[in-house]
């Protein structure tokens, strides 16, 4: 049984299955009855707050023909009532997979582990498989593939950044990390001055300097990262038909500026929607094993 918890899991050529897949349930006729997960269900554990994980996951079951259930932390206290383990043999007989928003990827890997279902990891702080996985779809609609392509990352090298690095190496795309000292991913060489970064780039991506359960630190990293906002003066210095993309929640003013996000090299809600197809994807794949 296949579980999806990091992008390094799978094969080049099985994400590339996965991503030719959700090209297919994007382009099919909305009225055409297609409904391969009927009478199958998934169980959602969010302990983290979610808008896009939620409707994207709840609303893919929908289209595919099964049911989702939303399962609030303050019910199951994860970990606290009831250990990781127990939970994910209890729920696994009822459901034919888990999709869960961790705050601890190791609760996330316990949960596969005792889970007799499919387990999707949704957000974890370590990663983001299926934002990954959304965002190799849109820079393929709009680059035409991925293996070449140059992507500039500035921000903080969080599970988004690690996510993407993850993706480069299955694909071939070229990624350079943009990030202020202290805040660089340890496994990835990374470039301090965001004119050099961004030069020739034909990605321009960023994130949210402050992630969830990092609030007691927002001064301290607005600090940090002062000179890393995505300006268009910024990213005038990438290639003329680059693509700026956010993987949202977006702070305008911080990491990225209003123009600049509401301007016309922005693909951020392509990229949104694309989280919906890349997860039914998964979904079709993994609840049909």
């Amino acid at each position: 049984m296949r579980h999806f918890l990091s992008l390094k899991d799978y094969s080049k050529e099985e994400i590339i299955d996965l991503l030719d897949l959700a090209a297919e349930l994007k382009a099919k006729d909305p009225s055409e009855e297609f409904h391969p997960l009927k009478g199958k269900s998934l169980a959602m554990i969010l302990q983290q707050p979610s808008s896009r994980t939620r409707v994207s996951f709840e609303v893919g079951m929908y289209q595919l023909g099964g049911t989702a259930l939303n399962i609030l932390p303050s019910e199951i206290k994860m970990g606290e009532r009831e250990p990781v383990r127990d939970i994910a043999r209890v729920i696994s007989r009822y459901v034919d997979g888990i999709m869960i928003r961790a705050k601890k990827h190791e609760d996330i890997v316990e949960m596969a582990k005792f889970s007799s279902a499919p387990v999707i990891n949704g957000l974890s702080e370590l990663y983001h498989p299926c934002q990954a996985l959304a965002d190799a779809l849109t820079i393929v609609e709009k680059k035409g593939e991925i293996a070449g392509t140059k992507l500039c990352y500035i921000g903080d090298g969080n599970n988004v950044c690690r996510s993407l690095v993850n993706l480069s190496k299955l694909l071939g795309m070229e990624i350079t990390i943009v990030s202020p000292k202290g805040y660089e991913l340890e496994e990835v060489e990374t470039v301090y001055d965001p004119k050099e970064g961004i030069s020739g780039a034909d990605v321009v991506y960023t994130d949210t300097w402050t992630s969830m359960g990092q609030e007691a630190e927002n001064k301290k990293r607005e600090k940090a990262f002062a000179g890393l906002t995505i300006t268009s003066e910024l990213l005038a210095q990438a290639s003329k038909d680059v693509i700026f993309m956010h993987c949202l929640p977006a702070y305008r003013g911080l990491e990225v500026e209003d123009d600049v996000a509401e301007g016309p090299h922005s693909v951020i809600f392509d990229q949104a929607e694309n989280r919906l197809h890349a997860q039914k994807a998964i979904l079709a794949t993994l609840l049909q094993q």
